[in-house]
């Protein structure tokens, strides 16, 4: 397969993202579903957290002033009571209101209870064991920033303090046009005929495009025909990224990138990744197109290098760095100069064994696979026994 001009993947992706516009689109959604989602303004603090005074532990609510002196050998003696007066105090328990005229609040563990009465076998300073108001969160405080990636624990806090609804971006729409005469709709009937396949790639790049954040937009599969690809993508334009499956290479009837060019603007055909190689990458209407071969693997593996960060960038998305362990070879790994290659490999402990660096076309590798070995472009392999990072396969 032969490239008339192979770009860098760094340099592929940076001019692939320059072209991307984070997308203004915005929604009012309950917090309760925010999972996930990215905040399109900054959230300030309705109310103080807790907005009243509680108490941090089981125990009792004192005046500290009437504990001066306090201790094993020198017990004072209170009145268990509903209110706190001199010679009073009150049972309270972790989170309870702690009454306005206590300033402090007793551990149960330094007190013996007598009757109606409680010996108090330690002293206390004002403040001691009482959250006071908004010592979690203050009133009308900054909580989130704008573009802040929603967590579960983040939506815990907005609902501390009341917080209903939130204004997110609108996720990121994704078309997924396959194209390749030899494709077949799912859910396949039998086993195909030879030379027919079924449309696996739709499904892979779907899936992916939902994880990470987006909306997938299947399309039904277009023939190799060059008008027909070209409606099918002037047709999804209304969309914030388009990825076409198949169609790349430079065949005669690999009719994509060209399709694109006349659309748009052709930016990258044949990248130094491996598998993946004949990826394309262009732009119509402000709209991104990635064009990844049609082999799975091939095609997984230009998803994750240009799909996923391009489909982050468009939805304002923040990055999420991706999973990494370090581990050992258990032997070598080849790979071709100048490509930034993706050796899959299988952890076991902290060993990881060689899969395979090549076959675009199985992939079934990559789910037997627990990672991929990025080798890079100016490195020829991996030597058994040296220490990699393996990228986990989400």
């Amino acid at each position: 397969m032969i490239f008339r001009e192979r770009t860098d993947v760094g340099k592929a992706k940076e001019l692939f993202l320059s072209q991307i516009k984070g997308m203004d689109r915005v929604e009012l959604i309950p917090a309760t579903s925010s999972i996930g989602r990215v905040l399109s303004a900054s959230i300030l603090a309705p109310r103080n957290v807790p907005h009243y005074r509680r108490s941090a532990m089981d125990g009792f609510a004192v005046r500290s002033v009437d504990l001066m002196g306090a201790s094993p050998t020198n017990p004072v003696m209170l009145q268990v009571s509903d209110e706190v007066t001199e010679g009073t105090c009150v049972p309270v328990n972790t989170g309870d209101y702690v009454p306005d005229d206590a300033d402090a609040v007793l551990m149960l563990e330094d007190t013996i209870p007598i009757g109606d009465m409680v010996e108090i076998r330690a002293q206390v300073h004002p403040g001691k064991n009482v959250g006071e108001i908004g010592e979690d969160v203050r009133k009308n405080e900054l909580i989130f920033n704008k573009s802040h990636f929603l967590r579960p624990c983040d939506i815990a806090v907005l609902a501390s303090l009341g917080v209903n609804d939130v204004k997110v971006y609108a996720k990121p729409v994704v078309a997924i046009i396959p194209t390749g005469n030899d494709l077949l709709p799912l859910p396949g009937d039998g086993v195909p005929a030879p030379g027919k396949t079924l449309d696996i790639n739709s499904l892979m790049i779907g899936m992916y495009v939902e994880k990470w954040g987006g909306i997938a937009r299947y399309c039904d599969i277009v023939p190799e025909d060059k008008q027909l690809i070209e409606d099918a993508i002037r047709v999804n334009l209304d969309t914030d990224m388009i990825v076409v499956s198949g169609g790349t290479s430079v065949g005669d009837k690999d009719y994509v990138p060209k399709v694109v060019e006349k659309l748009g603007t052709k930016l990258v055909h044949g990248v130094g990744l491996s598998p993946g190689k004949p990826t394309a990458l262009g732009v119509a209407d402000d709209v991104p197109i990635l064009c990844m071969p049609g082999y799975p693997a091939a095609g997984l593996v230009a998803l994750f290098a240009f799909g996923k960060p391009a489909l982050r960038k468009a939805g304002n998305i923040p990055d999420i760095p991706e999973t990494k362990v370090t581990a050992r070879m258990s032997g070598k790994i080849m790979s071709r100069e100048g490509y930034l290659s993706y050796a899959r490999v299988i952890l076991e402990g902290d060993i990881a064994h060689p899969l395979m660096t090549a076959g675009a076309g199985i992939l079934s590798s990559i789910a037997k696979s627990d990672g991929f070995v990025i080798i890079p472009e100016n490195v020829e392999g991996c030597e058994e026994g040296s220490e990699v990072e393996v990228v986990l396969i989400e």
